[in-house]
């Protein structure tokens, strides 16, 4: 009867460093993961970075104060369309709420989708500028050669006159950029497709 040969203190020493390699490895990923929608909701959340916030309700209360409020439109590589503001800046009251527009074309002879990330500067303002309508809660998907115009119902809230870094901005630009994206599938399609290969077991 032969003795199984038995791994030596090195050996194990180093599948133990492997093994804990690996762990954090994985860990880091699922870390990144998780990181993009918490840094995005804390964002939406504070404004930071330039994000813009989105509200159900108009603000009450207009101020005389006038602000002006410039329009950047930006598509990223991969996505073949045409996109810009239809106007390039609005001179607004502060708390008044106002509706632009951006225009988007496909130059490609086949069905795109696109969604579009948005920030505003200066960066301190974001907290300040809230959407009630905006074309970029929702991907967009364009036909061979559609043209669409796309709204945007936005005010400045009065409360930007306030802090000592934002009480003196008089002009505001709101940026977006068109990454392309596949499709979401539609919830009853995917119920549908999940039935079929149920009754195919």
């Amino acid at each position: 009867m032969t003795d199984t040969p038995q791994k030596s203190p090195k050996k194990r020493a180093n599948g133990a460093i492997v093994g804990a390699c690996l762990a954090f490895v994985v860990g880091m990923v699922g870390m990144a993961y998780a990181a993009v929608p918490l840094y995005d909701m804390f964002c939406r959340v504070t404004g930071y970075n330039g994000t813009t916030q989105r509200v159900e309700q108009a603000s009450d209360v207009i101020l005389d104060q006038k602000i002006r409020v410039t329009f950047d439109a930006n598509v990223a590589s991969g996505l073949p369309w045409e996109f810009k503001p239809v106007q390039r800046y609005v001179d607004l009251r502060i708390g008044e709420t106002v509706q632009i527009s951006y225009r988007a074309k496909n130059l490609s002879s086949k069905p795109t989708t696109g969604q579009a990330t948005f920030n505003v500067t200066p960066m301190e303002a974001g907290a300040y500028f809230n959407k009630l309508e905006c074309f970029c809660f929702t991907e967009t998907t364009l036909e061979p050669g559609e043209e669409m115009e796309m709204p945007v119902v936005f005010f400045v809230d009065p409360e930007i006159v306030k802090p000592v870094e934002t009480k003196d901005i008089k002009t505001l630009t709101l940026s977006y950029t068109f990454y392309a994206r596949e499709p979401s599938k539609p919830v009853a399609a995917v119920k549908a497709r999940e039935g079929q290969n149920q009754h195919k077991l």
